[in-house]
């Protein structure tokens, strides 16, 4: 893995041709095995458990690729409660499955919609791209990046990547839109794209923030282990005083409650009554 610091994808959209060679080798290297959409949900659309990434169509016949965007300050680690997800100093973000509980709550925090579970599963498990984390310890590259024909996506550090897209951009204005996506939205990604349209429809919306979402996430998800304790301790309470109320009833019936059947104490002591009254 790199030692220069963070590492980086850079796509540049307008070289993608949609062949989706770097799905097939994602799926080979991470050994995903064939699509499986949900059920009832027809083809595969987009991001599943079986599919870590994919190429997204757009009208007039555009593809862009998308994956987990690997969020320099991530969200969905902030708001992991069982510290399952982690984010590593060279980039990025995987998942320790003997943590995981399938809690849905980084579905929840990612801005990307990334993040996609194992349905079909008693408990499934959060799935998503690692960015080949193996593979970098092992000093090679992402899987995607290896297999691309058309270089459209490459691979080093965040550095080399960001002065990359920015000289492209300046060397050829008219191809490309004035901006790095991933530069600088929620405190940066390890993910970045050049493109010559707006890649909204990838999440990359005009109201997502520059901050790092952590600051967000973390201050509402963070009350959520104390509010389940402080419902589970109402709830008990109540159950308590439902049970003790029910038992007094029972004990008051018992004791005092009108001659019958049901009460033969109560009939014991109303014949002694009218004994004692008839032998007077």
């Amino acid at each position: 893995m790199s030692s220069k610091g963070p590492v980086s994808i850079l796509t540049d959209t307008t070289l993608c041709t949609g062949c989706e060679t770097c799905v097939k080798a994602c799926k080979e290297a991470n050994k995903l095995g064939p699509d499986r959409p949900r059920a009832g949900q027809g083809p595969v659309a987009g991001l599943s458990v079986s599919r870590y990434t994919t190429i997204v169509r757009k009208p007039g016949d555009r593809s862009v690729r998308k994956q987990c965007f690997h969020c320099i300050d991530p969200a969905c680690v902030s708001a992991c409660i069982v510290g399952a997800l982690q984010k590593t100093p060279e980039g990025p973000v995987f998942c320790d499955y003997s943590k995981c509980l399938g809690c849905r709550y980084c579905f929840v925090a990612c801005p990307f919609d990334v993040p996609r579970y194992e349905w079909e599963h008693a408990v499934p498990y959060m799935r998503k791209c690692t960015l080949c984390r193996e593979r970098l310890a092992d000093g090679g590259i992402p899987a995607c990046v290896k297999e691309c024909p058309e270089k459209a996506t490459i691979f080093g550090t965040r550095d080399e990547m960001l002065a990359e897209a920015h000289k492209r951009i300046k060397e050829n204005p008219e191809r490309y839109a004035k901006r790095v996506f991933g530069e600088k939205e929620v405190g940066g990604t390890s993910i970045l794209l050049i493109s010559d349209i707006d890649l909204g429809f990838l999440a990359w919306k005009p109201d997502v923030p520059e901050r790092p979402l952590p600051e967000l996430t973390w201050a509402s998800l963070k009350k959520v282990p104390p509010a389940v304790l402080a419902v589970g301790g109402v709830m008990a309470g109540v159950y308590w005083m439902i049970g003790r109320r029910m038992k007094m009833a029972e004990a008051r019936a018992g004791s005092s409650g009108p001659a019958s059947a049901d009460n033969p104490k109560a009939s014991g002591e109303n014949r002694k009554e009218d004994e004692e009254k008839k032998n007077a």
